[in-house]
């Protein structure tokens, strides 16, 4: 079968197209045949060594997608030959080859249904990221719940695949969602997509306009897909015993941080791991996500589409800065495409 080959850590501009044998699903996994595969910052991170996990090389990257379930492992029952799933945060694209490829075999346990009224196309780009955010959003309590009604949330970076996902879900959760970004057409499409205020963040008087727009409340939870020179300024804007929730580091490294600045606020800052969910408390936060999807009538955010010759292409545009994600076409019927 053909496979997009990561043969070693010098990026995704070194992926090469080659062909792999097929694997065969063991007695607890399913084999499918893959339709679209996601694109995903950490596929590109992983690519340069900036990850922590070390496949076997030649690597598949990929972790999210959707695809015909071909073959069935011996204990596994509740998935059937011909239906069509989607993957959820699993080792698929870590550890063990992933989506990039004509068939993939994953676990049967992080396999799910697409929900009612979803392409296939939002189905394959929405599990890493939503699961991403949802994290976020939820970690900082124990149990996880969701921040307080009316509590007010900005969202760095949120034009990107797990900005637009914790747009959505912190609008599920009744939050009052500020985002940030650079583009202003972008800021457009997101007021569209619920965000009560939008910044560019490039902004000189940033804490102002923000302040301006809030007085007197104050920002309690920052979701940060940037860093870099960004994030002074939002620990700077958040309110006492504010939280930063830490997903990305599309800006780079903080090139100066006073940690001062975190001591008399009392800003508490967490990073996100997806790699902490279980197979089943995946399956639960993504049954929480669906139903809080349903709910507000929002469905994820497809940027753009590339075919599976074309992945470099896609990566090309992640490294852009989508509206979304981007999808990869690896096997698709036209009346399945947007």
């Amino acid at each position: 079968m053909r496979a997009w080959l990561m043969d070693s850590y010098d990026g995704v501009e070194q992926l090469r197209l080659g062909k792999v044998p097929e694997a065969q699903p063991g007695p607890t996994e399913v084999l499918l045949k893959v339709r679209y595969a996601a694109l995903n910052p950490a596929d590109a991170f992983l690519a340069q060594g900036l990850y922590p996990a070390k496949p076997t090389l030649p690597h598949i990257l990929g972790r999210d997608g959707v695809g015909d379930v071909e073959a069935v492992g011996s204990y596994v029952e509740h998935i059937r030959v011909g239906e069509t799933v989607g993957i959820l945060r699993c080792e698929t694209g870590v550890e063990t080859p992933g989506t990039l490829a004509e068939k993939v075999v994953v676990p049967a346990e992080s396999l799910v249904r697409i929900p009612a009224g979803w392409s296939l196309e939002e189905m394959a780009g929405a599990p890493l990221v939503f699961l991403t955010a949802w994290q976020a959003l939820t970690q900082w309590s124990d149990p996880p719940a969701p921040p307080v009604e009316k509590s007010i949330l900005l969202v760095t970076g949120a034009s990107g695949g797990v900005g637009v996902a914790s747009l959505l879900l912190g609008k599920s959760m009744n939050l009052i969602v500020m985002a940030l970004s650079r583009d202003e057409e972008k800021r457009a499409k997101l007021k569209t997509l619920g965000a009560d205020f939008v910044f560019d963040p490039g902004d000189r008087n940033l804490r102002r306009s923000v302040s301006a727009a809030i007085s007197p409340r104050k920002v309690h939870l920052v979701i940060d897909c940037v860093g870099g020179k960004l994030l002074p300024h939002v620990i700077a804007i958040l309110g006492y015993g504010g939280r930063i929730s830490i997903v990305g580091r599309s800006g780079g490294t903080v090139p100066e941080f006073n940690t001062a600045t975190l001591l008399f606020h009392r800003i508490r800052m967490g990073g996100v791991a997806v790699g902490d969910y279980t197979a089943q408390t995946a399956q639960t936060a993504w049954k929480e996500i669906v139903d809080r999807l349903r709910t507000i009538g929002r469905r994820p955010q497809v940027d753009s589409i590339v075919p599976f010759e074309d992945v470099k292409k896609g990566f090309a545009r992640l490294a852009r800065g989508p509206m979304g994600k981007v999808l990869v076409r690896v096997a698709a019927e036209n009346k399945h495409d947007l």
